[in-house]
């Protein structure tokens, strides 16, 4: 067993001390908090840092971005974990310029994964299913790792070469019909685990501003290519990028073509995707295709709608904001499900009647409501299947059924939120 971090431990204590009234949680905390240190991070001899999803030994762009981020707040004045995460950043900037359409890689050149989809695997590759957020989260989390240190250390030449690659593919993917070279086809396994058209996915209309997107968050494909909370999660990261470009690596080139296909995205997002729908003036759809169609709903994953505001894209307070989150948060929304023991957001990547740990945590990182974040602690303490531990989905009326008994992402989120009530939060 990997010996516990003095900053670490210290933390826990804090968080047990707060919760006294409510052990259970203390002892979640722990749990969960421990299990990502001590189960999926692999730190690599060139300084870099490989991180498993959990029971999938490959490493995930996005998942391994939120593994590690509520271990920021400990980066702050503990060294070890800023290493552990600047080598994060790096190995994630590694993969990126090697093939930045995919979504996960392995830890070496070993040929595991999903070899036989059609497309344009290599070794390194154990899944190329192209998602906008792949690229946004390892640009969120290098940001992040800046403002939470100051280190600058990581905006080196994979970074430069990594966020030149995003910025080319985004703007390749505002064409995708016509100059996209990225096709996925999937022979094997569920309907939603390939892309239509020999690998071109369902028809959008290019030239609208925003940039499509393969599948989802949740690894499922999209319905409609224009895939909304991901291009809101765009525009924030080229924020981002813009900021860095002009205070770190003084590249004033990289820093207009960040702006400019921001608030392009963004003007998109704003004309397309905010739609009277169901009595609301307006509410931001999930997924649009550019010619009119729209799809109502969230996923559990993140990017959602729900984490709007969690991502940077918007206050918690915006209107339209608010009006998508009530609409989420009630039948209307398909993936909606109340039960016996819970009530919260689900995926169609699992079955009916089953919400997820993180978009309940997303639920509580995103209220402005006491009581409504005081009702989801005892939602999690009710839902963890008496394992001190999160899950992918569980069901509503018996959260002794679940899937994923090992989920990094998942107990890294319900820290964050712990972390969050108790006014501990990432800097921005």
């Amino acid at each position: 067993m990997t010996a516990i971090p003095a900053s670490m431990q210290k933390l826990i204590e804090e968080v047990k001390t707060h919760f006294a009234d409510q052990p259970k949680l203390g002892n979640m905390f722990e749990n969960c908090f421990v299990n990502t240190y001590e189960t999926t991070l692999k730190p690599h001899e060139d300084g870099k840092t490989f991180v498993i999803t959990g029971d999938i030994p490959a490493m995930w762009l996005r998942d391994s971005a939120a593994q590690v981020r509520p271990y920021l707040i400990l980066a702050e004045e503990d060294e070890h974990f800023a290493k552990l995460i600047e080598g994060v950043v790096r190995k994630q900037f590694e993969y990126i310029v090697h093939d930045p359409y995919a979504n996960a890689f392995n830890e070496t050149g070993n040929g595991k994964g999903h070899q036989g989809d059609v497309t344009d695997m290599t070794d390194w590759i154990w899944e190329r299913k192209y998602e906008i957020d792949s690229l946004c989260f390892p640009v969120q989390l290098a940001y992040l790792l800046w403002k939470s240190t100051g280190s600058t250390a990581h905006f080196d030449n994979d970074f430069k070469t990594g966020v030149e690659k995003i910025i080319n593919l985004f703007r390749v993917e505002q064409y995708h019909e016509s100059k996209s070279p990225y096709r996925f086809v999937r022979h094997e396994g569920r309907h939603n685990d390939t892309l239509s058209r020999d690998g071109k996915g369902s028809l959008v209309k290019e030239g609208i501003g925003m940039t499509w997107s393969g599948f989802r968050p949740s690894d499922d494909a999209c319905t409609y290519g224009y895939l909304v909370p991901s291009n809101m999660f765009a525009v924030v990261i080229l924020r981002y990028l813009e900021e860095i470009a002009t205070t770190v690596l003084n590249d004033s080139t990289l820093a207009e073509d960040a702006r400019v296909l921001a608030n392009e995205i963004d003007n998109s997002i704003q004309a397309h995707a905010v739609i009277p729908y169901e009595g609301y003036e307006s509410v931001y759809a999930y997924e649009v295709d550019g010619f009119g169609q729209f799809n109502f709903m969230d996923d559990a994953n993140v990017p959602s709608l729900l984490a709007a505001p969690y991502l940077g894209y918007c206050n918690a307070d915006d209107k339209t904001y608010q009006n998508t989150r009530q609409f989420l948060l009630s039948h209307g929304n398909p993936t909606y499900y109340e039960g016996s023991v819970a009530k919260g957001i689900g995926s169609p990547h699992t079955p009916p009647q089953y919400i997820w740990h993180i978009s309940l945590a997303m639920q509580g990182l995103t209220s402005t409501s006491t009581e409504e974040r005081n009702d989801l602690l005892e939602t999690f303490q009710r839902t963890d299947g008496d394992t001190n531990l999160m899950h992918e989905g569980f069901n509503v009326n018996d959260p002794a059924q679940f899937t994923r008994p090992w989920f990094s992402w998942a107990n890294s989120m319900f820290s964050e939120f712990l972390l969050s009530c108790m006014g501990k939060e990432v800097k921005k």
